[in-house]
């Protein structure tokens, strides 16, 4: 038997805890506090969240060059218009690809089995192969295909998605040699109706299809399939048809200022109103979901219950529009920032009310009716942050400022 010093030991049982504690912490089942106190998005002594920074967004993408410099002796027999449309093409039709999907479906022996899902465009964003597209082009999706300029098909991952403005991140890993052509961003906040716009896209299976057209109207809310509200959509004439979904809407200087998401027709077929989710909007939700994954949202931390009539007429509410605070967190934002909880419980069917509390009826400046409106106020809100809300307390209007927590430690 081998014999060990009392030094050895120590130092044996030392050199076993710091192997231990590193494993726990790559593994992530110990968390190391940032610097500075309290680590970002935990929680403090009295439960409440600390407010976490926004990521930056950074991008590589490949050297742009403004279609507008670019006249070349073979354009000079095309008109100026037609000039802007061909070189914005040329330059950015290999960054537009094709998405297809496959999904599980269950067959008559109760087995799962692969199918065709749907298929759509997106815009090469980065050249470390990051795609922007819309969520509902690849929902529900079990494998993810990303299709190029070249013909090649390459296997795609998910990033991240949110469903809330209909967009999603993918990426792909590039040939070894291949250069990718990206998407440059522009800017969306200054857009004037009557702008002209161009789409690329793969409609009906034509892949990297060319569509002109203008800004028709700007600042849309608009309602999508899953009831969420989509603020300051981009109305346009440029054909957005099946497969258009997820594709750049361009300036006449190839910058995104949109991504083309729905097509709005009264009848169900392909000749409607266009809709674009402003590119401002993406740019902030592409940072969070390279980094995160998700987007980080803030909420009031109370449990609130939306008016119907039934509980304006019992309960002889001063308002029949607005969210019944029934009760709030113990210590958490909103009971910091004065908000009333309800003191009187009541059972409606298999819920319990409590009633005399305030009813929340402005966030943000943002009229609330709706659950889809408290999404679409505080859409654009990180854990943290200070809002001001509108009460109406026993008849009279309160006003309050009050720090978010975060969506999903509090939501609904």
């Amino acid at each position: 038997m081998k014999l060990y010093s009392r030094g050895q030991v120590v130092f044996f049982s030392v050199l076993s805890v710091l192997i231990m504690v590193m494993f726990a912490v790559g593994l992530g089942v110990l968390r190391i506090p940032l610097k500075g106190g309290a680590q970002a998005g935990a929680p403090d002594e009295a439960g409440n969240t600390a407010e976490a920074e926004s990521p930056a967004l950074q991008l590589r993408q490949s050297p742009y060059t403004n279609p507008l410099l670019t006249k070349t002796a073979e354009l000079q027999a095309f008109t100026e218009d037609e000039r802007e449309n061909i070189s914005v093409y040329e330059q950015l039709n290999e960054a537009v690809v094709n998405i297809t999907t496959e999904i599980v479906a269950i067959d008559w022996f109760l087995q799962p089995v692969p199918q065709e899902g749907g298929s759509g465009s997106g815009s090469i964003i980065d050249t470390r192969g990051y795609v922007l597209t819309n969520n509902h082009v690849i929902k529900n999706a079990y494998k993810v295909f990303i299709n190029l300029a070249d013909g090649s098909q390459l296997e795609g991952t998910l990033v991240g998605t949110d469903p809330e403005n209909d967009l999603a991140v993918l990426k792909f890993e590039p040939p070894r040699g291949t250069e990718l052509r990206t998407v440059p961003f522009g800017d969306s906040g200054n857009l004037k109706v009557g702008q002209k716009v161009m789409a690329i896209g793969n409609p009906f299976a034509f892949e990297r299809t060319l569509t002109v057209g203008i800004v028709s109207g700007l600042g849309r809310p608009i309602k999508t399939s899953t009831q969420n509200v989509i603020r300051d959509m981009i109305q346009t004439d440029a054909s957005i048809n099946p497969g258009n979904s997820g594709g750049p809407l361009l300036d006449s200087q190839g910058r995104m200022i949109g991504i083309n998401t729905m097509i709005y027709s009264p009848s169900g077929g392909s000749v409607g109103i266009g809709l674009a989710v402003p590119v401002n909007t993406a740019k902030r939700v592409v940072a969070e979901l390279i980094a995160y994954g998700k987007v980080r949202r803030g909420w009031i931390d109370a449990t609130m219950v939306q008016l119907f009539p039934d509980l304006v007429n019992y309960a002889k509410l001063p308002v029949s529009t607005g969210f019944l605070v029934s009760q709030t967190k113990r210590s958490g934002y909103a009971e910091q920032a004065g908000i009333r909880a309800g003191s009187e419980p009541v059972r409606y069917r298999s819920t319990v009310i409590y009633l005399g509390g305030d009813i929340l009826t402005s966030v943000d400046g943002m009229k609330i009716e709706t659950l889809a409106d408290l999404y679409s106020a505080l859409e654009d809100n990180k854990p943290g942050e200070r809002v001001a809300v509108e009460l109406n307390r026993g008849g009279r209007t309160v006003k309050l400022d009050l720090i978010l927590a975060d969506r999903e430690d509090s939501g609904p």
